[in-house]
This record gives structure tokens, sequence and C-alpha cells, in this order.
């Protein structure tokens, strides 16, 4: 090669790197850590699409028949969580304390009652009781109109974001999707998860905004403590950035909810009776499966074969990985995060912890188009483009 050669490949390597958006996380990875990665996500999609242990999809829920408000009797649709919230809501309605309510009706309908986090927290209840049915659907569509405009203004903030905005919204939507209407406005889990997104969507302390995400954790919180892990999440982000007075906001409200669940615990507990049954395990240590189980089956996902809808997931968790920003960060260390506790904790019943997190998780693969070529290129196994010279 002679000089001009030479000159002209330096050229267009140059314009290759000034080219590469800095969001884009793999396209400037060294070729030895890009076939790295590129290994370990192959090795997570067949993993994903072989896995064992997955357990049989929930039967189909029965049909109770129940009194509307004109007292007329109604034959629907009601599995036998929903019948049990039904029930405790009705009798909170009629005056009785929450706790009686709730062991009584789980003792008396075969579910465990000990240990005392067997009893859901009481918050959802007060408010069901409080707003009635179609109170409670309205407030449930505000908050995912709520989550949809958080999150779209918090993308077009973000470097890269605007671009994929579209879709990520879209994905969004369909991580929720399953959840919303009235049938499940007594799932505590489609509430934490709408709550979750929509702090996550709030959370801008790149502007010094964080209080309203920090009220919008705090209500998921109140409601379910399978919230926990994003508001320490947000603590430890907070902290490591040195935005102290924020990460001393975030562990006071841990502190909160550590006293307001222990009062709920001692509650719950005084109200077991020797010989109550008791819950199984939830450290079942089911592995990539059990992760699987519970996206599948609070998910559209529920609809195509489990060996598509693994690396589909995979994909996602993978997708937040390849977009730099501080929301594309935060992101897949939270989804990582709780993939991690769902392989980890949970029984075959608990399949609807999932919708906590999948209205995030559906998310990450907004960023793939870009994520994967990326690496693609970054691992050598492609060429890349030359840039026209003027």
């Amino acid at each position: 090669m002679d000089t001009h050669d030479a000159g002209l490949a330096g050229l267009g390597a140059g314009r290759r790197a000034f080219d590469r958006p800095a969001f884009d996380r793999y396209a400037a990875m060294p070729r030895a850590a890009a076939r790295a990665v590129l290994a370990v996500l192959a090795a997570f999609l067949v993993l994903a699409a072989l896995a064992p242990g997955y357990a049989p999809p929930p039967p189909d829920p029965p049909k109770v028949t129940v009194t509307d408000r004109s007292g007329h009797q109604v034959t629907k649709v009601e599995d036998n969580d929903l019948q049990l919230y039904r029930l405790i809501n009705e009798r909170l309605a009629r005056g009785d304390n929450y706790y009686v309510a709730a062991t009584e009706e789980q003792r008396a309908h075969n579910y465990p009652v000990a240990p005392g986090l067997t009893v859901r927290l009481p918050t959802l209840a007060f408010v069901s009781v409080a707003l009635g049915s179609t109170g409670l659907l309205a407030l449930e569509m505000t908050l995912f109109a709520a989550m949809i405009l958080a999150n779209a203004r918090r993308l077009g903030e973000m470097p890269g974001g605007a671009g994929r905005r579209p879709l990520a919204l879209a994905l969004l939507t369909a991580g929720v999707a399953s959840g919303l209407g009235e049938r499940y406005t007594m799932i505590h889990e489609v509430w934490a998860g709408l709550l979750i997104a929509l702090a996550f969507g709030l959370h801008r302390p790149e502007a010094g905004r964080w209080g309203a995400a920090w009220l919008a954790a705090a209500a998921a919180l109140a409601v379910r403590e399978l919230a926990l892990p994003f508001v320490l999440l947000m603590a430890a982000w907070a902290l490591w950035r040195r935005r102290w007075r924020e990460g001393a906001a975030w562990l006071g409200l841990v502190a909160l909810f550590g006293a307001a669940l222990m009062v709920h615990l001692h509650l719950a507990e005084a109200q077991i009776r020797p010989g109550d049954p008791a819950s199984p395990s939830w450290l079942v240590l089911k592995g990539i499966s059990g992760l699987m189980y519970k996206v599948n089956n609070c998910t559209l996902l529920s609809l195509v074969p489990v060996w598509l809808s693994g690396p589909l997931i995979v994909l996602a968790l993978f997708g937040w990985t390849g977009w730099r920003t501080p929301m594309g960060d935060f992101a897949a260390l939270l989804t990582f995060g709780y993939a991690v506790a769902f392989a980890i904790a949970g029984r075959d019943n608990n399949f609807y912890w999932g919708i906590v997190i999948t209205p995030l998780l559906f998310m990450g693969a907004a960023f793939l188009p870009f994520a994967l070529p990326s690496l693609w290129r970054a691992a050598g196994l492609r060429r890349p483009r030359e840039p026209a010279l003027a």
C-alpha cells in the first residue's frame, strides 16, 4: 500500500470512528470483548429456547356467580386469587378488620395463612373500597396514560431515544396490556408494574427532578413489596453518582417501608392460629425457566411457543445493554436484577410476579435494531461500511 492509499484508509477509519454515536455501546467495543459478549448472548439464546422445567400454563379460571350493585346475579370468569381479593374487599366494605377478613378468607379457601407475608399489604384493598370498580379502573387508566407520557418525554431527552420512541412505547404498552382492564384491577402486581414504569419515566435526575419518581415508587411499595428492588437500585444509583440528597431520600423510603412492613407483619401474624397452613418456600431455584415461565404467562408471549418466547425475552434484556445512556444503563441493571431474582424465587403459581417488570423489560427490544448489528460488526463478523469520500 502506498502513502496515498494509507492516507485514504486512515481517513476512512477516522470517519467511521467519528460517525459512531456515543450512545451505541457496542459500536466501538474491542473485537475480543465483542466476541465474548456475542458468545454469552448466543449461549443464553440457546438456553432460553431449550430451558427445561417449563410448567404447564395456569388452568383456565372458573366461572362464578356474583351479585352486582343492582342486586342482579351475574356469572363471570374469575380465578381463585381474584375471588379471594373480592371477598376480602366486600368484608372490608362492610366494616370488618382487614387482617381478620384476609386471614379468615385465606383459611376458608385453602390459602396459606403463615407467615404474615402471605397476607397482601392492605393499600389496594382500601383504595378499591374507596373508589369502587369504576373509580379503580379510571385510576388505572390514568396511571397508564401518565406512564406513557412520562416515558415518551424522557426517551426524547436521551441521546438516540427520540428515534426509538414509537417502538419503545408500543413495547411498553405490550408489556402491561394483559393486566389492563376491570377484571385485573385487584391484582397487586399490575399496579406495582404500572407505578414502577411510571417512576422510571418520571426520574430525571439530570434536570434535578426525582421527587415525582419518589412518590410513584412509594406508591408501588405501598401496594406490593416486590417493588423494593427498584427502590434499592434507585438509592444505589443516586449514591454512585454522588447525588447525596436524592440517595438519602431513597434510603429514607426504604426505612419507612421497612417500618410499615414490620407493622403489617405484626398485625397479620397476630391472626395466625395453631395448625394454619403455611406457605411453601418461595426460594425454588428454577433457573432461567423460572424467569421464562413468569414472563410468558402474564403477557402476550403466552400465545407463542416457549422455544420462541424464551429467546425473545433474552433479546429484550440484551437490548437495554446496547443503549449507553443513564436511562439505558439503569434499565439494564433493573431488568437483569429482576431476571436473576425470578430465576431464584417464585413458585409456579407465582407467575403473575412477572408483570412487575415486563413493561420495562419489553421496552429493551426497541434498541435491538442498532445494538445487534453494532455488536456483530464490532466482533469482526461483518465488514464495516466505508464512508463515501467527498
